[in-house]
């Protein structure tokens, strides 16, 4: 695994392939997370506890821009069963699956407990609330604030207050 200059992992953290994981400046892992396939993850980003990152056995990524964060209990899903055309089992080869990467770009996050599955591009700025599911390939307008099961925009996101923060703090 290749990361930057204070980079946290946690005691109980498992990234399964961690020659696919790279990491910038001020990462950290919390414990309790699992990462079983391809990552790119910017610089000031965290991943809190019980997130897992998975599928797509290194032919999919995941990337995460800049200044963004999982919280606690997400679940990332570069590869998924198709529930409504296969059957739903991984032990058979013929079976197709939903697969894709799913990018965050910068200055996003998403809430507790959400569900993000294969095929996704969050836009910069975007925000997902907590126990939101976000089907694959969601059409997403940056600096949106998103949430529930299905996802639906809630409102836009503050951008010149988000901005302000990251020039104060010398990040722009």
């Amino acid at each position: 695994m290749k990361s930057g200059k204070n980079f946290v992992l946690g005691d109980y953290v498992v990234i399964k392939k961690p020659e696919l994981v790279e990491a910038g400046d001020n990462v950290r892992i919390s414990d309790f997370c699992r990462i079983s396939s391809a990552c790119e993850i910017g610089s000031d980003c965290e991943i809190a506890s019980g997130t897992y990152i998975s599928g797509g056995d290194g032919k999919f990524k995941f990337k995460m821009g800049d200044c963004s964060s999982l919280a606690a209990g997400v679940r990332v899903w570069l590869s998924s069963n198709d529930y409504v055309n296969e059957l739903i089992t991984h032990s058979v080869p013929e079976v197709k699956e939903i697969q894709g990467d799913v990018v965050m770009e910068r200055y996003t996050g998403v809430g507790t407990n959400s569900v993000i599955m294969p095929g996704n591009h969050i836009p910069e700025g975007v925000s997902i609330g907590a126990l939101s599911f976000v089907p694959s390939g969601y059409k997403f307008e940056p600096w949106t604030v998103y949430a529930g099961r299905p996802i639906r925009p809630i409102k836009k996101r503050n951008k010149e207050n988000v901005l302000n923060t990251l020039r104060k703090l010398g990040r722009l």
